[in-house]
């Protein structure tokens, strides 16, 4: 198989190294081979990216409106093909995989609108005959971080408007699920984008990223990964002074009051907690229940969770997919343990065979678990939930908002009063009232609070908060 390639200064470069992507539901299935770039080829990339930076910050915002329609269309275009990429190289469902890639699809589009609409102020000045001008400007030069699990989305979310606010960029796939990003990377340098302007290097987190991260002519990082990783990022950033936006992990809480509707609560949780594998920083990872519903709660959630189909996601009677990883799996299964000898009841959770060699697992629930248990407390990212049992609705707010993260929550409740409290009251970036924790529009803010974000939020018009800089101009005619 021929080994795809770095795009620095607008070229396909190979190199020395490189690292294999296999279907994680059957592991004989070689995705592809990806070149592993060295600490050269990163450095050639920033000084690319350095070098196009004038003329694309420059540049008419109707071409970089153009350049991003275009990026669009062919992901419109080609959503079947990526689509069934994605879901061979990271394991979500065909139907997940194909809908994240309309999503890329939509993100480009919005932002393609947002290129021609940065605006500014004019503001009168305290002195006379003073002119106050206040315009946004681009950040620089970006280094952008993305995760596994939504290989082509989150890739989509920072290139975009890092694009159309007239940056320029030096792209870091996650090692696991490199050939969405390639694709992505491919269709962008065909829509015509200038040399130099984006830029792609594969390779090793301890190698690529570090390079990117310390790199002196890198003015701001974008980063979406795990919290460890993230908090060193954050420091290596501040010693170099550069801009940083952090989207870190999740334990979110979604309650479900003695008056929830399970018609809609259970579909709610099964898609919050176990679709796409639980590999998600927004899924449902904490089921708070109310005594008055608990047990009958429990009863439909287990039925309908043990209901699910766990298997190949090119199967369209697949629900849930492999595993990403065998780490990811092993990491999974531990939890599992871990939640059983803490004194949970566990439904689910075991290793599963299928046809094929993958990493496949039964989702999860911790049963009568308590928020102060590992399991409760740590984010796994598999298909596992604990389900803790509350009084009343003041203590599943307490357990609600009692953890180091504060990403997505939820409550399930036909009241009007103690939804519109929880609104308020939840420490999270994003709140859910009879939705699901995990799904989001495209359009709006994405982010969190406490461990989970660091910086401004990422989609819709605040992205331009990360992605520009603001100067205030003043003006004496004389």
């Amino acid at each position: 198989m021929t080994m795809k390639k770095n795009l620095v200064a607008g070229e396909w470069i190979g190199a020395s190294d490189a690292s294999e992507n296999r279907n994680p539901a059957d592991l004989s299935d070689l995705v592809g081979t990806y070149a592993r770039a060295d600490v050269d080829q990163v450095n050639a990339a920033v000084d690319a990216a350095n070098a196009a930076l004038d003329g694309w910050a420059m540049a008419s915002p109707q071409v970089r409106s153009d350049l991003l329609e275009r990026v669009a269309l062919q992901l419109f275009a080609r959503a079947d093909e990526i689509g069934t990429l994605l879901a061979r190289e990271e394991g979500k469902t065909l139907a997940e995989a194909k809908g994240e890639t309309f999503r890329a699809a939509q993100i480009f589009r919005f932002f393609a609108g947002e290129a021609i609409r940065v605006t500014g102020d004019a503001v009168a000045s305290v002195r006379p005959d003073v002119a106050v001008e206040v315009t946004r400007e681009p950040v620089g030069v970006v280094g952008l971080i993305t995760p596994w699990n939504f290989p082509i989305a989150i890739p989509a979310w920072k290139i975009a408007p890092a694009l159309a606010y007239g940056n320029t960029v030096v792209f870091k796939p996650a090692d696991l699920t490199l050939a969405s990003a390639h694709a992505l990377a491919e269709i962008i340098d065909a829509a015509g984008c200038p040399a130099g302007v984006f830029n792609l290097v594969m390779g090793r987190g301890s190698v690529v990223g570090d390079a990117i991260v310390n790199h002196p002519k890198v003015d701001a990082i974008s980063f979406t990964g795990s919290v460890p990783v993230g908090r060193n990022l954050a420091a290596e950033a501040a010693r170099g002074m550069k801009k940083i936006q952090l989207e870190m992990g999740g334990k979110n809480p979604m309650v479900v009051l003695d008056d929830a509707d399970l018609d809609v609560a259970v579909p709610a949780i099964l898609n919050g907690a176990f679709f796409s594998t639980g590999q998600r920083c927004t899924a449902s990872s904490r089921i708070v229940v109310e005594a008055g519903i608990h047990d009958i709660f429990v009863e439909r959630l287990s039925s309908e969770m043990q209901a699910l189909t766990v298997g190949n996601p090119l199967d369209a009677a697949t629900q849930v997919g492999p595993v990403v990883s065998e780490k990811q799996l092993a990491n999974n299964l531990s939890y599992v343990e871990i939640a059983g000898k803490e004194g949970a009841e566990v439904i689910g959770g075991e290793r599963l065979n299928r046809d094929t060699e993958g990493y496949f697992q039964a989702p999860a629930m911790f049963v009568n678990a308590t928020n102060s248990m590992r399991s409760s407390r740590e984010e796994i990212f598999g298909p596992c939930a604990s389900i803790i049992k509350v009084a009343d609705y003041d203590e599943a707010l307490a357990v609600a908002n009692d953890t180091e993260f504060g990403l997505s929550s939820g409550i399930c409740t036909s009241s009007l009063k103690h939804a519109r409290d929880f609104r308020r009251r939840s420490k999270a970036g994003m709140v859910m009232v009879n939705l699901p924790t995990a799904g989001v529009d495209y359009h709006v803010p994405f982010g969190g609070r406490k461990g989970s974000s660091h910086g401004s939020r990422e989609q819709g018009r605040y992205a331009a908060e990360f992605y520009t800089v603001v100067k205030t101009a003043y003006e004496f005619a004389g």
